[in-house]
């Protein structure tokens, strides 16, 4: 079992940044991948990054990139989304995953262990 434990969200104003930490705990070693999803009210839970755990490769949803870095301290298991220019429709609750295995995916029914999720709001 892993445990994951998002923190860092909050409000901002448009234009301003957050960044987001997510703390793994249990059974964290091995090749892992872990993604950013975010929910938006009467919306589906959408893919915003991921990261692949031992390599650093990154991949991102065209609506963050160049905005948002994907980022983790292997020796603190944490991870981290670092979010600048931030947009009203960037307002979400931000969860992070991991799915063991070192290939990146998109798909969020793929990835084994959720986080709580933390509230971003971006006023304008």
């Amino acid at each position: 079992q892993v445990q994951l434990v998002e923190s860092g969200g909050g409000l901002v104003q448009a234009g301003g940044s957050l960044r987001l930490s997510c703390v793994a705990s249990g059974r964290t070693f091995g090749s892992t991948v872990m993604g950013w999803f975010r929910q938006a009210p009467g919306k589906e839970r959408e893919f915003v990054a991921t990261i692949s755990w031992n390599s650093g490769i990154t991949s991102y949803a065209d609506s963050v990139k160049g905005r948002f870095t994907i980022s983790r301290d292997n020796a603190r298991n944490t991870g981290y989304l670092q979010m600048n220019s931030l947009k009203p429709e960037d307002t979400a609750v931000y969860y992070c995953a991991v799915k063991k295995g070192s290939v990146r995916t998109t798909e969020k029914n793929l990835y084994s262990y959720w986080g709580q999720g933390t509230q971003v709001t971006v006023s304008s």
